[in-house]
């Protein structure tokens, strides 16, 4: 049962965190404080409830609260080192917890534990921050407030703030808080309702006095020529412009975008002091911590054309990365982490909007949330003052420090396709929906796309939220609309890595009843599709420079004959031409092709079969004589998820180990396929490798294609607990095969 105070103080900070003029997405800090009784004693103890390192206020939880008892807080005082090893203390916060304690305390703790209020609240709000970054910010602060908010001059978070803020309370007892400078508000009260009422106080008096006293114009006049785009044009440019600009916020490593024209970033980059007051970069440490110190903003005009604004975004990215390069080197010590990167998270395109970056979509989201704060508190700071953030030295060293640092190492690991953005089409049911749903789980952004957006809308909210998934329509058979889909891609996640064309459809037929319709369709949706898909895909992939992957699922019919299914035969042996033809074309640039075959009912096999998916391998990169190897899945019996893969060159060709490879539901007991007469001992013995680490197995074959691997011999293959045994069923050349002779050719 949560402690009602604690219960009190989740309300309150809910209240404030919900509100975004109050703080921004995980910005601030809240705490109570009251009494409990001690489970040991039995005898009543002083807690510190305080919100957990990395939490949000909206969202708060109990166990986002660290629990601390306030007599071991304060008595660190006793043992503080100093400013100079104060980083220190945060350890020490481990030795004051209660029970369990609950989340980890933050580096704001001591603020809340020292400050003598049974209530305190430290916030972002972007009008306590103007005030804050003001030139003139402690005069402004004396003449909004009187004496009942004092100016704190710019500290680091960490201990020492609180023993200065706890002093300044103490000596003003008329204060409800204190403006912090460079950095936000803390407020106090007696009561969960004093503190709140305090804190809302201090936000709307200084937004107040700003919109009251602050000039009109605090950005400038607007700059001819960037002026924002009508909504069409500039959402268009702003699908132009995404792979390249994605690609350059992931020089350094991989990054989800998110792409915002809200009128707040369009007003600002239109004006005439953009330029220079992008370049002086955020400054509260929740900004710039997502942000980096500062943008990159693109200085043309919205008259140029798409190729004059790529050109200039490079020429700027290279100046930009040499720049930070530099603010790094100027400001790193033996001690400072690694540079983490030198590319922007925040790219603004005058008249178009801004895109901004991160590990993941939310992230990307919250940093673009963050700059547009960064604006709001530029425009307050003009309209009273001169905007005046703190020193890029204080920056780094907020940026680069070993709290931050730890806190980073802290995070979990990230899942395999964290970072990437897959497109399926003909998701929204079957086989493409099973396909989304894994990739979602492995921590890709996915777009379902399917001719039914309503069914596409339901399945992303499946997935998750926006942040996950979307939903967008693709009739993958209209090139306008597969165009549109892909835009809207770009636009939601920033780019594209991962291609599945997956929206098919089958009716078996025989010929004498197949009729031109049956045709058309089955080849519009399929191999026409697969084609626009590719093609509009493939224009994004080769613009990032990021490589991808372009899948295609495929079906055993696109190699063998079978009845009653020319129209969809026909059409699976245009896709698997289809992904030999890309290989050539986008192997140069890191683009891969994987073909997945349905594998039906074994032919040539008595032993049952189940429904399976594999790689059909097609041709290295930058390969033109043909496919010369093949991939082996051994997946466990007990699991319908391979457990390994392994590939095996046909020799004379080089590895291919180094190709990635999707594997979905990969288990069959036995099956007939075609493979050389020349790689059957290799992969005897390898596949025997392999299956002596695994309790019982299976093993999958899948033919290579190409002029060196014609597979002309069949080759029956099965498992078992340490061994896989080969058949040939191939009659030799003479046709004086016996089966004795035949016998003497199986490899163990």
């Amino acid at each position: 049962m949560t402690n009602p105070t604690a219960a009190e103080l989740i309300a309150r900070s809910n209240r404030l965190g919900a509100d975004p003029k109050n703080t921004n997405y995980a910005g601030g800090n809240t705490s109570a404080k009251g009494t409990e009784t001690d489970p040991v004693t039995g005898d009543p103890v002083e807690l510190l409830w305080v919100k957990g390192s990395g939490g949000d206020l909206g969202t708060l939880k109990p166990e986002g609260l660290a629990v601390l008892r306030l007599d071991r807080m304060r008595a660190l005082v006793n043992v503080y080192p100093g400013v100079d090893r104060e980083d220190e203390m945060v350890a020490a916060f481990d030795y004051c917890l209660h029970g369990k304690g609950g989340a980890a305390p933050s580096i704001d703790t001591a603020m809340h534990g020292l400050v003598d209020a049974a209530h305190v609240d430290h916030l972002h709000p972007d009008s306590g921050i103007a005030i804050a970054t003001a030139a003139d910010g402690p005069a402004l602060t004396t003449q909004i407030f009187g004496d009942t908010v004092v100016w704190v001059p710019w500290r680091r978070p960490g201990f020492q703030l609180g023993l200065d803020i706890a002093e300044i309370k103490a000596q003003n007892p008329q204060a409800v808080g204190c403006i912090l400078g460079g950095h936000g508000i803390t407020a106090w009260g007696d009561t969960s309702d004093e503190a709140e009422r305090n804190s809302s106080w201090i936000i709307d008096t200084a937004a107040a006095y700003i919109a009251e006293h602050g000039t009109a114009e605090p950005f400038g006049s607007i700059r001819p020529g960037f002026e924002a785009l009508p909504e069409a044009d500039r959402l268009a440019r702003a699908a132009a412009l995404a792979p390249t600009i994605r690609g350059i916020a992931s020089t350094d490593k991989p990054m989800v975008g998110h792409f915002t024209d809200a009128d707040v970033v369009l007003d600002f980059l239109a004006s005439a002091e953009a330029p220079r007051l992008a370049a002086l970069g955020t400054s509260c440490p929740d900004h710039f911590l997502r942000t980096k110190v500062k943008p990159l903003i693109l200085d043309l005009p919205v008259t140029a054309s798409v190729e004059e604004q790529i050109a200039r975004l490079q020429e700027l990215h290279a100046e930009y990365r040499a720049d930070y390069q530099a603010y790094y080197d100027a400001h790193a010590t033996a001690e400072s982490p690694a540079i983490r990167g030198a590319d922007p998270l925040i790219v603004l395109i005058p008249g178009v909007g801004m895109f901004s970056y991160g590990a993941n979509k939310q992230t990307a989201r919250v940093a673009g949330e963050f700059y547009i704060n960064a604006i709001n508190v530029m425009r307050g700071a003009e309209s009273l003052s001169t905007y005046s953030p703190i020193s890029d030295a204080e920056k780094f060293r907020i940026e680069y420090w070993a709290l931050e640092e730890a806190k980073l190492q802290r995070m979990p690991k990230p899942k395999t396709h964290q970072g990437r953005i897959a497109f399926v089409t003909g998701a929204a049911s079957g086989i493409g929906k099973a396909i989304a749903t894994r990739l979602a789980a492995e921590g890709a952004c996915v777009v379902v796309a399917d001719l039914d957006l309503e069914k596409a809308q339901a399945t992303a909210a499946e997935l998750g939220g926006t942040d996950v998934a979307i939903g967008v329509a693709a009739n993958v058979a209209d090139a306008d609309a597969v165009q549109a889909a892909i835009d809207a891609t770009v636009l939601a996640f920033g780019g594209i890595d991962l291609v599945v064309n997956n929206a098919g459809l089958s009716l078996s037929k025989p010929l004498l009843e197949t009729t031109e319709k049956d045709w058309d369709l089955q080849h519009d949706v399929m191999a026409k599709g697969s084609f626009l898909v590719s093609k509009a895909a493939a224009k994004a992939l080769i613009e990032q420079k990021m490589g991808g992957d372009v899948i295609y699922i495929s079906s055993k019919n696109s190699v063998f004959a079978g009845p009653n299914n020319i129209a969809y035969s026909a059409t699976k042996a245009d896709q698997a031409h289809q992904v030999r033809l890309l290989a050539v074309e986008l192997g140069e640039h890191g683009v891969k092709r994987t073909m997945l075959a349905k594998i039906g009912p074994a032919w040539k096999s008595k032993s049952p079969v189940f429904w399976s998916y594999t790689v059909m391998p097609v041709m290295s990169p930058g390969s033109r004589s043909g496919v010369n190897w093949m991939r082996v899945f051994v997946p466990c019996t007990d699991c319908a998820i391979a457990r390994a893969s392994e590939v095996f060159p046909v020799p004379g060709t080089s590895s291919m180990s180094t190709w990635p490879s999707l594997s979905i539901a990969v288990r069959m007991s036995s099956t007939t396929c075609r493979l050389p007469s020349t790689a059957r001992s290799t992969l005897s013995a390898r596949c025997a490798k392999v299956c002596a680490n695994q309790v019982a197995c299976s093993v999958v074959i899948v033919m290579g294609v190409g002029p060196r691997f014609r597979g002309r011999a069949l080759v029956r293959v099965r498992s078992a607990a340490t061994a896989c045994t080969w058949r040939t069923s191939r009659r030799s050349r003479s046709r004086g095969s016996t089966r004795a002779s035949r016998r003497a050719r199986r490899h163990p």
